[in-house]
């Protein structure tokens, strides 16, 4: 994950399921003879870090058990290229994206790329820090894509782990359970969360002049996608009233949006929306000083722009 003493991690909100212009990032990744699916980040969409592989019993054979080729991009050619990974009956394993995450936004968020003769059910659940899951839902037979709406999951949080578990349906071939040959994430995101301090003098809303090359640095990010809808988000901590902690979070808000408009002027095909929470919604408990830093922050969030919620309702 991207990380420096101002930038606290970084998400692009994109979604899957509508092909709006963008900047060579996007990519189709076949699943069969006839179908691909579109991933919109491309090869920055897959989970990355290998956390846990519990092979399962019986397990499969040992061609069968490299854990790493779950990873990245999908390279699967044949059943007898171990390019894959199998779970064996009952097996599991954990994986977590490390450059993007992954959130609940409309149509499917995740495919898993499960391969071979025999596509064997399996459970998947998600977790934003790899020791709390959520059930996600589960892969059968020729479908592999999960749509976190449907486990009820809301829709303001991301996650970066990812844990499947055969369900023992199959188990008695060579590469017995489950076989992952890569997991994407089709609603990849990344969020921009800059400490409020970095921006901004303590009950001030004008940027520092050192805070524009900070906000000037997360552009590159932006530009990767040609048409979105830009949310900038403010937050404060507890100290003064709720009420002047508002209007100072929107405030800052909108020196934000302005400077953002400032580089990219007034071109149709970013729209910049604001929204301030103030002391609402802070990330640790306002009781201490290092704590009440992390809770005064500015999140930018990239997403897909009016028009593709459109298409989805004409789907």
């Amino acid at each position: 994950m991207f990380r420096s003493s101002f930038l606290l991690f970084a998400i692009l909100v994109i979604s899957g399921n509508f092909l709006f212009a963008q900047k060579g990032m996007g990519k189709l990744y076949r699943i069969d003879r006839y179908k691909s699916i579109y991933l919109p980040l491309g090869k920055i969409s897959f989970a990355d870090k290998l956390v846990e592989y519990k092979v399962g019993l019986p397990a499969p054979i040992q061609k069968y058990r490299d854990s790493v080729q779950c990873l990245h991009e999908p390279n699967y050619k044949n059943y007898q290229t171990p390019n894959f990974i199998s779970l064996g009956c009952g097996g599991s394993l954990t994986v977590e994206f490390t450059d993007n995450g992954f959130m609940n936004l409309p149509g499917d968020d995740l495919y898993l790329f499960e391969v071979g003769p025999s596509q064997e059910p399996a459970k998947v659940e998600i977790s934003q820090n790899g020791i709390d899951w959520v059930y996600a839902g589960e892969i059968a037979g020729g479908k592999s894509s999960i749509d976190l709406s449907k486990a009820e999951i809301d829709d303001e949080t991301v996650f970066y782990f990812l844990r499947i578990t055969d369900l023992k349906d199959l188990c008695k071939s060579k590469s017995a359970g489950a076989d992952i040959d890569a997991i994407g994430a089709i609603n990849s995101v990344i969020k921009l969360t800059i400490d409020a301090d970095v921006l901004f003098d303590v009950a001030k809303y004008d940027l520092k002049e050192t805070a524009k090359l900070s906000i000037d640095s997360l552009i590159k990010f932006i530009k990767k996608v040609d048409k979105a809808t830009i949310l900038i988000q403010g937050h404060t901590d507890s100290d003064g009233d709720e009420t002047s902690n508002m209007t100072l979070s929107e405030n800052r808000c909108i020196s934000v949006k302005d400077r953002l408009m400032e580089i990219f002027g007034t071109s149709s095909f970013y729209e910049f929306k604001i929204k301030a929470y103030g002391e609402s919604k802070p990330r640790y408990p306002n009781d201490s000083e290092e704590n009440k830093q992390q809770n005064r922050r500015v999140e930018i969030t990239v997403l897909p722009p009016k028009d593709y919620y459109e298409s989805l309702n004409q789907h």
